[in-house]
């Protein structure tokens, strides 16, 4: 290692100390000087001491720099572990707080040096984040609940343990259907329901519905519609999750022409038209439910718990049942069938239909054609959404999705009929 990148190195685990340090002395900063375990000159040193130990010991090789590195370590905490009893038996506290964050600095100076300087150094800010969010991150734990807590463990592990070990491919004897893409859709419902949990807890019935299905839209309507639905169905508010539902449709619309227009974009200026008007006819019909359920209580304001794994399981495999209906059906009609391939296609999926046939035109097909294949996906996904409500929601909750879908769809067919042949 030549001296100006050690230096430079040194310097970066100097800093590292002197940032945790300085969150670890502003803790302390009334006490008089020497009333404090270690505070920010301490751990400067501790850091720039770690980088030091790793600078000595990356001639060593891997077990010799292993062994300086852990002497180095253990001397380190040898010589604190005493002030920091004496201090807790003084303030009658336990916390091993400052312990373990004089640890982490002593390491990442260390990776600093022998390792990657930016991450560590990246690592750091992190760790200091952590310890300066006491307060935050204290409240936080005495408010949540263990049904939260347990959703959230539960959706993490859905996604970070589980999906990379779902397979990635079509199975034969599954019709064809790809369990990575169902694992993914279970995990969409199941981050959908908590995020509209979280909407409501933190936004009231109203607002919290409203944002979390203008975010829901943005990444799936029907994970918006069918998490509504169970929402609906368990006794929550029909007007509001109704409300919720529309507007992931509407968003979902207007996310739809862009998505046309960028692939696309002659096919896009024929269709976005149309979508805007039903994106705007289903949010006329959210603002009207979504005012009514001001003055409505039609249930309670939030469920019990997040989401249940049963229940998104058993709607993940619901869809992925209607998707595997739909590429049969799709394959039996044959490619030149393109208005029916895309009806049955939007049963599940309306971006298969819009980043798959929108290209075509004006080559392979018109732009008319092409937009009108996208827009009868559309209209089959609301009307798939419309019977997924009915099939799983409450009766007021399907009653006001109906007639919000039939205004969307009523508004979008009125300016479709113009198009050309």
């Amino acid at each position: 290692m030549h001296g100006e990148d050690l230096i430079r190195r040194l310097a970066v685990a100097l800093a590292i100390g002197l940032l945790v340090g300085a969150e670890r002395h502003w803790r302390e900063r009334e006490e008089a000087p020497g009333r404090r375990t270690a505070g920010v000159r301490t751990f400067a040193l501790v850091g720039l001491s770690g980088g030091v130990v790793a600078a000595l010991a990356a001639p060593l090789g891997p077990l010799g720099a292993a062994m300086l590195l852990s002497a180095g370590l253990f001397a380190m905490m040898a010589a604190l572990l005493p002030f920091a009893l004496r201090e807790a038996e003084a303030e009658g506290r336990f916390s091993a707080t400052s312990l373990v964050a004089a640890i982490g600095t002593y390491v990442l100076g260390a990776l600093a040096v022998s390792g990657e300087a930016p991450a560590a150094g990246a690592a750091a800010v992190a760790m200091t984040a952590v310890l300066a969010a006491r307060e935050s991150l204290h409240e936080l734990m005495a408010r949540i609940t263990w049904a939260e807590l347990r959703s959230a463990i539960l959706l993490l592990s859905m996604t970070l343990v589980a999906l990379p070990l779902v397979p990635d491919a079509p199975i034969d004897w599954l019709a064809g259907v790809n369990p990575h893409k169902v694992w993914m859709l279970a995990i969409l419902l199941a981050g959908v329901s908590f995020l509209g949990y979280l909407g409501i807890k933190l936004g009231g019935a109203h607002r919290g519905l409203l944002l979390a299905g203008a975010a829901g839209g943005l990444v799936s309507s029907t994970a918006v519609t069918l998490s509504n639905a169970t929402a609906a169905a368990k006794g929550g508010p029909a007007t509001g999750l109704a409300s919720g539902a529309l507007v992931a449709g509407a968003v979902s619309c207007l996310r739809t022409a862009g998505l046309a227009l960028l692939v696309a974009p002659e096919t896009g200026r024929v269709l976005w038209p149309a979508l805007l008007a039903a994106g705007a006819g289903m949010a006329v019909v959210a603002a009207l439910l979504a005012r009514r359920h001001d003055s409505v209580a039609d249930g309670p304001a939030a469920p019990g718990n997040p989401f249940e794994i049963g229940t998104v399981l058993r709607l993940a495999l619901l869809l992925g049942g209607v998707g595997a209906a739909a590429k049969f059906g799709a394959e039996r009609l044959g490619s030149g069938a393109v208005l029916l391939i895309a009806a049955v296609t939007g049963l599940t999926d309306v971006d298969a239909i819009t980043l798959s046939v929108a290209p075509l035109a004006p080559g392979t097909i018109t732009a008319a054609i092409a937009a009108q294949a996208v827009a009868v996906a559309v209209a089959s996904n609301i009307l798939a959404k419309a019977g997924y409500a009915l099939a799983l929601g409450s009766a007021g909750y399907a009653r006001w999705f109906a007639l919000g879908s039939l205004a969307g769809l009523g508004a979008g067919a009125a300016l479709m009929v113009a198009l050309p042949p």
